[in-house]
């Protein structure tokens, strides 16, 4: 296990980037009516609408790096919302319920949240920025 220990940052990033990806896209079916879905869902209508929106906004937070575990903790829990209110009454198992995207996304966002964001986030990067900034930038920025 040692010799993959070098890659592990980039791994949890591309990791990253694909799982929000995935979950944006899910939202952009929802909202737009785009990648196979029959039709968009109307604006407002409970719980669709809203959930489409967590999607695809927690999603591009979470492809992009920034705010990654506040981003994936709010997208793992409407997931877990959504199976609990809409897969579980039909049947237990995901296998059954047809729960199996709510129940996999609600675990790998929970996955991400825990783990970081790993290389190639924007978040690190503007960290990155502040840090480096010189001291009477900093200050300046800190007065106002």
């Amino acid at each position: 296990m040692h010799r993959l220990a070098p890659a592990r940052e980039h791994v949890i990033g591309l990791f990253r980037i694909v799982i929000g990806f995935l979950f944006a896209c899910h939202g952009v079916k929802t909202l737009f009516g785009l990648f196979g879905a029959k039709s968009a869902v109307a604006a407002g209508v409970w719980p669709q609408w809203w959930a489409a929106i967590i999607q695809l906004g927690c999603g591009t937070l979470v492809c992009v790096g920034i705010g990654t575990r506040v981003a994936a903790v709010l997208g793992s829990g409407s997931m877990a919302f959504a199976y609990f209110t809409v897969h579980l009454p039909v049947a237990l198992l995901p296998i059954q319920n047809g729960g199996e995207d709510a129940a996999l996304f609600c675990w790998t966002l929970l996955a991400v949240a825990f783990i970081g964001p790993g290389r190639f986030a924007l978040g690190n990067l503007l960290a990155r920025q502040a840090v480096s900034a010189p001291d009477h930038l900093r200050t300046t920025e800190l007065a106002s």
